[in-house]
């Protein structure tokens, strides 16, 4: 008999995940609470840019998949897996809105269908949400016990959009269960589609373990951040000094600066393990010490545009401004929790006209924290006349592109361009 399962969440970690298992041969029911990228896939179109149409349309026609916003699809399946966003709210506290409401949609249905369903959470969060949130709330709503009427476990996602080198089936699978059975059922399905797993004594330490890797990046990027404002001040370059200490064989592991953290993990997982700590009496001050370092580096970066700038005798206020690179990460679409909206932000209180270029990211859209920017659209970087080209992310084409007919100050953030013209000026 084959496998069926559901997953919650058909984002940058649910889709991969929902194709992966069907290239397993599991199939999988996708649900989503938006209708529209429900139709998309279910006509086999893809709206996120490095998931290639034509995997979803295999599936599809396959019969291997299908999307619905009906969570009563639950009743047919063998397991759940929740892959829902965990956003901080306005007091950069954890929000867990929409694991919580996941978990009221879920917890009717486990009765029904096959016994004893599993259902795995894969939205990062802090060690003890899954057994002390989420579990009460599923055996609230179905009147079962975890463990026995169904099982539980965590399974923290690893999904790193645009990586060609590593992939959802080839990355090792961290899993921690609410009891040796529960681990047991997860570790069989994610078995059917993933080459490896690595099970651990429990839910924390698989949710510790998520917060770890993430918290490890930050550290390290607030400390290259750090040196580059320095070093900039003794006049050394911090990639040629990055760049340098890269050749030692052990002992040392290059990280890169940039003009601050983007993406959905590493800006906001630190801060899910710095408010659990304050519930034990302990304080993460390397942690909060990395997380303003990072969030200081969109006004150093604006400090540059302005020397940039003063030297053609002008200033920010009423200055035109082109913003290259509106996603988080080169080579892709994906813009959650970007630099680039502080850049744009914070340039336009400052009372500069600010135009942005994105290859990847043709329109803004809506979204919490930056509704006003909705709605934008990518220009061309030929388009009109600017006082200044500030460099956000490092896209390929911005690599290649010659920009050396331009006579107007290059802030570039990422050190990424290879034609410069001759008023570069790296941030």
């Amino acid at each position: 008999m084959s496998t069926k399962i559901a997953i919650i969440g058909l984002g940058y970690v649910g889709l991969p995940l929902s194709i992966r298992f069907c290239q397993s041969g599991v199939s999988v029911v996708g649900l989503d609470i938006d209708q529209a990228q429900v139709d998309k896939l279910n006509n086999g179109e893809s709206y996120i840019k490095h998931i290639k149409a034509s995997e979803i349309e295999q599936i599809v026609n396959e019969g291997l998949f299908t999307a619905s916003t009906d969570f009563s699809l639950i009743e047919e399946v063998e397991a759940i897996i929740v892959c829902v966003p965990t956003p901080l709210n306005k007091h950069r506290e954890p929000d867990l809105s929409y694991v919580l409401a996941t978990g009221r949609s879920i917890a009717p249905h486990l009765t029904k269908g096959s016994a004893n369903k599993l259902v795995v959470l894969e939205s990062t969060t802090y060690p003890g949400t899954t057994e002390d949130e989420l579990r009460p709330m599923l055996e609230d709503g179905s009147g079962l016990k975890a463990g026995d009427g169904f099982h539980l476990a965590f399974s923290p996602e690893r999904e790193d959009p645009g990586r060609s080198d590593h992939s959802v089936k080839t990355i090792p699978k961290v899993m921690g269960g609410f009891t040796s059975r529960c681990l047991d059922r997860c570790i069989a399905l994610y078995s059917k589609a993933l080459d490896e797993v690595h099970p651990v004594p429990s839910c924390r330490v698989a949710e510790a373990t998520k917060l770890t890797e993430n918290i490890f990046r930050s550290v390290n990027i607030a400390l290259v951040n750090e040196l580059k404002v320095v070093y900039d001040k003794m006049g050394i370059d911090v990639c040629e000094v990055i760049d340098a200490a890269a050749t030692k064989p052990f002992g040392y592991m290059p990280f890169y600066p940039g003009p601050g953290l983007g993406g959905h993990c590493i800006p906001i997982d630190p801060f899910y393990l710095t408010w659990k700590a304050r519930e034990v009496d302990q304080h993460t001050r390397f942690i909060e010490l990395a997380g303003e370092i990072n969030t200081a580096m969109p006004d150093y970066v604006i400090s540059k545009v302005s020397d940039a700038l003063n030297s053609e005798l002008k200033s920010i206020n009423g200055s035109r401004i082109l913003l290259l690179g509106l996603a988080y990460k080169p080579n892709v679409d994906d813009d959650r929790e970007s630099p680039s909206y502080a850049l744009i932000e914070k340039l336009e209180s400052k009372g500069a006209k600010v135009d942005y270029n994105d290859p990847h990211v043709p329109e803004i859209k809506a979204t919490r924290e930056h509704k006003h920017l909705a709605g934008r659209k990518s220009v061309d970087i030929e388009a009109g006349e600017y006082d200044c080209l500030l460099i956000a992310t490092h896209h390929e084409e911005y690599s290649i592109f010659d920009f050396s007919k331009f006579d107007i100050p290059l802030v570039d953030t990422r050190n990424c361009v290879s034609k410069k013209n001759t008023k570069y000026i790296k941030a």
